[in-house]
């Protein structure tokens, strides 16, 4: 069942590139911005983070937490990361749980992978709700990123 605005966010415990271990729970108080993407180092993906990477000082401003997660592994990330400059952890779900949680998961994507994060974007508010939700059908397509910094400034 997809999750919409209203909807109790899942909580998480995923490990970052930096291999320190991350909760939806310690950002309790703040708006977070997940943005799941299917895989490091492709196209639309790097498109998709590096738009938050230079929107980051909006967020920031906003005092909104910005994560970042795919199925690749933390050390596939941290390259990711360390290459891209991005500000915000980038959290690894490489054993699926929450990008299945979220809704955002293809369980067969292009070259017969199986199970990769859907392109998708959520916004949570600093008690827990979810206050946007969007899922992409297609990994070419982009999150509203105005819908996005529309809902953060509420």
């Amino acid at each position: 069942m997809a999750l919409k605005a209203g909807d109790q966010a899942p909580d998480f415990k995923l490990f970052s590139s930096e291999l320190k271990e991350v909760s939806l729970g310690d950002f309790k108080g703040k708006k977070v911005v997940l943005q799941f993407f299917p895989m490091a180092f492709t196209g639309v993906c790097t498109t998709q983070l590096c738009t938050m990477r230079d929107s980051f000082g909006f967020y920031e401003g906003m005092d909104a937490a910005v994560l970042g997660i795919s199925v690749d592994s933390p050390f596939t990330l941290a390259k990711f990361k360390e290459e891209q400059f991005y500000q915000f952890p980038l959290l690894s779900d490489f054993n699926k749980e929450t990008s299945q949680a979220y809704g955002a998961f293809y369980e067969e994507f292009a070259f017969n992978l199986k199970g990769v994060s859907k392109r998708s974007a959520f916004v949570i508010d600093e008690e827990g709700k979810i206050i946007y939700a969007e899922v992409l059908e297609s990994a070419g397509d982009l999150p509203d990123f105005d819908a996005i910094k529309k809902v953060i400034e509420g």
